[in-house]
């Protein structure tokens, strides 16, 4: 087939045509969040962030509803564990969020032993950053395993543990990993276990199914009672107390002081008992965190624990206002926050791919023909595939000094590099040498054969590669909600914390649909490529 022939077989135009296009969408969203971000600083809003577990999104409502008729609030919940919601705090990304003086004081100011919360502050204060506000309880660590393997073992302490080593230990990840986690427990006790790494939501069921027997809870867990759990005594007094508080940017007071003194209002307003009755009405009689937090805050601490009444759970942060109480699967998939979930899911995958394509193909194809070098760049490109997806924003975080979208997208468009980079490789490679010898002899210069040849013969397998990157960011996208980004990892990540399967799947489905929609769109582009071609 000649050149000519080739070159009119390929709608190359028209696929730069597209790149433009969608180079634009990009721009045009770029603007729209930057403009948002403008007039969200302009206007003051006071932005309240929480971890990923129960009782932090109750107390961010709780802080966010005190201080919302004094001022605007945004809230950014489940950003994910300490290191990520702190770097948002450092980095302005949100103004204040619930914390605990133990992890304060050992995680993030790093003392080895506990100090007063007077210390405390006077540390926290070249950071920018306060500590006040208690709320009146301690939610400390424990381990807790099956009632009924205690009383069979006589087990009522960590001591008396240590001395069945045939028990298996399911510890979250983040209390694996804590300076006053398990390590630590372990050198004090003595303990020789490797334990299995879990998320703290899922410890529970795996407990009850007797996957694994020892579990580190919180000590205002709401499934503790009625999982039938014994709590074990820390008889080596190795936990520190945990009082519940709240950390700040300490120019919050100055920026939004009516409504700091609605703050300060909550010191020493919630006991341990109110604080679990709050945890059991989210996690097992499914009520909203918001509904949670009115209530509390209106005097209506509502019903307690109702043996038998686990219930479905309605998360606030999925913006699933549409029942308050109870809802079935249904109304958890098809909620009001579906086409915001989808429209935020879409924009991060498709600028993702977007700018990964037009970083990566131009790359390929100026480093093709310098072997050593293209070796270099695909290794590179697959080292970052290695890279945790929460290690990796943890880093852009703290180098981009922000949470929400940027860190998100730019994450995505590193995973999107090496499957484009190597498919572009790959097609190049496959251009038979004959028609690179007919070209050189015919005259076309390396610009004219790489457009009329080298190209549309490597497209099918460049948009391969795309289609791949596609499907990986579709599925990638899920951690933006992490980091406040939105998309369909809201729903999970709720799910997740509220050990709602429901939900979980309510977020998993849109996403594999979406994956099956890309695939046959890319299907229906290689067919019509494959129908040009043949023409």
């Amino acid at each position: 087939m000649p050149a000519s022939s080739l070159h009119k077989s390929v709608p190359l135009h028209n696929i730069l045509v597209c790149l433009r296009f969608l180079a634009v969408l990009l721009a045009a969203c770029c603007c729209t969040f930057n403009l948002a971000a403008a007039t969200d600083k302009a206007g003051g809003t006071l932005h309240i962030g929480s971890k990923r577990f129960t009782e932090s999104y109750v107390l961010a409502q709780i802080l966010a509803q005190s201080a919302r008729s004094d001022a605007r609030v945004e809230v950014l919940q489940g950003l994910g564990n300490t290191a990520i919601v702190y770097e948002a705090l450092r980095t302005g990304s949100i103004d204040l969020y619930p914390e605990y003086a133990g992890t304060i004081n050992l995680e993030i100011l790093k003392n080895a032993n506990p100090v007063p919360l007077e210390t405390m502050q006077r540390q926290l204060a070249p950071l920018g950053l306060g500590a006040g506000i208690p709320f009146g309880f301690n939610d400390g660590y424990a381990l807790a395993i099956r009632a009924g393997d205690a009383e069979r073992l006589g087990i009522n302490s960590l001591s008396e543990l240590v001395q069945h080593r045939e028990l298996r230990f399911g510890l979250s990840n983040e209390f694996i990993g804590r300076a006053d986690g398990w390590r630590g427990l372990a050198g004090r006790y003595g303990f020789t276990a490797t334990p299995i790494g879990l998320d703290h939501g899922l410890a529970y069921d795996a407990l009850a199914n007797r996957q694994i027997d020892v579990i580190d809870i919180y000590t205002t867990d709401a499934r503790i009672g009625q999982l039938g759990l014994r709590v074990l005594k820390d008889d080596l007094g190795y936990f520190p107390r945990y009082d519940a508080l709240v950390l700040y940017r300490l120019d919050v007071p100055m920026r939004f002081p009516q409504a700091w003194q609605k703050l300060l209002a909550l010191s020493a307003t919630i006991d341990e008992a109110a604080m679990i009755r709050m945890n059991a009405r989210a996690e097992i009689d499914g009520v909203a965190f918001e509904v949670i937090a009115r209530d509390y805050l209106a005097g209506k601490r509502g019903p307690g624990i109702s043996p038998g009444a686990a219930t479905t759970a309605l998360a606030a942060q999925s913006g699933q206002r549409g029942c308050q109480d109870k809802c079935g699967f249904l109304d958890k998939l098809l909620g009001p926050d579906l086409l915001r979930l989808t429209w935020q899911h879409l924009i991060l995958v498709v600028s993702a791919v977007t700018i990964a394509a037009c970083v990566a193909i131009p790359l390929a194809i100026l480093l093709f023909p310098y072997a050593r070098l293209r070796a270099i760049l695909l290794g590179a490109t697959g080292l970052l595939q290695t890279v945790p997806s929460l290690a990796l924003l943890a880093v852009l975080i703290s180098l981009l000094g922000r949470i929400g979208t940027v860190p998100a997208l730019l994450a995505l468009i590193l995973y999107a590099l090496l499957p484009i980079m190597r498919n572009t490789c790959v097609g190049l490679a496959g251009v038979p040498a004959g028609l690179k010898q007919a070209a050189e002899a015919l005259g076309l210069s390396t610009r004219a054969r790489l457009r009329h040849i080298d190209l549309p013969l490597a497209l099918p397998t460049i948009i391969a590669g795309i289609r791949t990157a596609t499907a990986i960011s579709i599925g990638t996208a899920t951690i933006a909600a992490f980091i406040g980004a939105g998309g369909y990892g809201e729903r999970i990540v709720t799910g997740l914390a509220l050990n709602d399967r429901e939900l979980l799947l309510a977020g998993a489905l849109p996403a594999a649909l979406l994956a099956l929609l890309s695939e046959l769109l890319f299907e229906s582009l290689e067919a019509a490529i494959r129908r040009r071609s043949n023409a």
